[in-house]
């Protein structure tokens, strides 16, 4: 297997990230700037300003990521870049400095799917393993892996052969997705942003049962994905609904009378940037803690049940949890019960690696390099990219 260098460029949403891997398998460097300071006023991501902070700051990373793999521009094998499925202005960001990188340099550039790369990050930190040791375990595959974050809900059936990874789309959200719903239901509380790493502090303080949930059960297909049964197998689909709950929170609140309280969060927590849990547990009352834990308890609970659902039906020998939502900790811990009780191993990549990265990216594009699957300088972002 060659010894292979790629810098990967990561820019789809809200956080720049340049990474040099070695062959797939060891990170060299793994830089990301983030925007959270920038989008927190508007509790979300602004796609205009989101482009503007990549234009200042891809540069800077990249000649960090370079110094920290202790590489050069000239020592580079390949150049990896993320397609899609992300904000379009933001990605073009990222494809255009690629594509003119890889021209200079005459070094061959490679297009990677973001969700392909959330799945190769839990492969990335598996290889590392296997490297420090002796005998360890090969996957087992059909591989299942649920991709949840801010943008995404999917789950995959993922099978490989001769460095040719392919997959099959078995589940997607109907409307918000996971990360996407932590951040609107953080936003209705005034707990601020992002909502996933807030509510997930604060959940242990409150408690789960106190609030009745339910979270959407589909039983038809989504009239928007025409032909994908005929393309993908005729086979259960495993679909997920985040918009129920979110306005389940606020008939709750406004039910509850929470309103006053809300506003006079907002008030106390306004201009002081990122609050510590210590802050927010100050402005938080009883029946507010309740909320959030049953809120984070309903999603956990709906998530893990559909994915082991899924791989119930489809025999699967390993199951991933990836990108930002899988760092969620009561996530992790569920998972890893209720599979372990069913006696499927589940890997996640670290929380360092579970968020928006380059070094997925740089590890997505290894296989490509070996097929030689290189893309030419008409490269564009496809904003809505599947994943096949």
């Amino acid at each position: 297997m060659p010894d292979a260098h790629i810098l990967g460029i990561e820019t789809s949403c809200d956080e720049t990230g340049a990474a040099v891997v070695r062959s797939g398998a060891q990170i060299l460097s793994n830089v990301v700037a983030s925007q959270i300071a920038t989008h927190q006023p508007y509790g979300g991501v602004v796609p205009e300003l989101a482009s503007r902070e990549h234009l200042r700051a891809l540069v800077p990373v990249v000649r960090q990521a370079l110094a920290e793999a202790g590489q050069t521009y000239q020592s580079l094998d390949a150049i990896a870049v993320t397609q899609g499925p992300g904000l379009a202005g933001a990605l073009l960001v990222g494809i255009s400095f690629a594509k003119a990188l890889a021209f200079a340099l005459d070094k061959p550039l490679i297009a990677v799917n973001h969700l392909e790369g959330h799945i190769h990050a839990v492969l990335l930190e598996h290889r590392q393993v296997q490297q420090g040791q002796v005998g360890s375990g090969e996957l087992q595959f059909p591989v299942l892996a649920l991709v949840v974050s801010g943008g995404h809900t999917h789950l995959y059936l993922a099978q490989v052969r001769e460095n040719l990874w392919t997959y099959r789309n078995i589940g997607h959200t109907r409307d918000d997705a996971a990360g996407e719903a932590f951040d609107k239901v953080a936003k209705l509380l005034a707990l601020g942003y992002p909502g996933g790493p807030i509510i997930d502090r604060l959940a242990p303080h409150g408690d789960p049962l106190a609030v009745k949930f339910q979270t959407s059960q589909i039983k038809h297909r989504d009239r928007s994905d025409h032909g994908r049964a005929a393309s993908e197998g005729d086979g259960p689909q495993f679909d997920f609904s985040y918009s129920g709950v979110k306005t389940a929170v606020l008939r709750y609140v406004e039910t509850q009378s929470m309103k006053p309280a809300v506003e006079a969060r907002r008030q106390a927590l306004a201009g002081t940037g990122t609050p510590t849990v210590e802050d927010l547990l100050k402005l938080c009352d009883r029946q507010t803690l309740n909320l959030v834990a049953s809120f984070q308890r309903s999603m956990v609970n709906d998530l893990v049940a559909k994915t082991l659902a899924a791989a119930r039906e489809y025999d699967v020998r390993t199951l991933f949890v990836s990108g930002g939502v899988a760092a969620n900790r009561e996530l992790r811990a569920t998972f890893e019960r209720e599979a372990g009780m069913q006696g499927l191993p589940v890997f996640f990549p670290s929380r360092a690696l579970s968020t928006d990265n380059a070094a997925m990216i740089a590890a997505a594009a290894f296989p490509k390099f070996l097929r030689r699957d290189f893309v030419t300088m008409d490269l564009s972002a496809e904003a809505g990219m599947a994943l096949r």
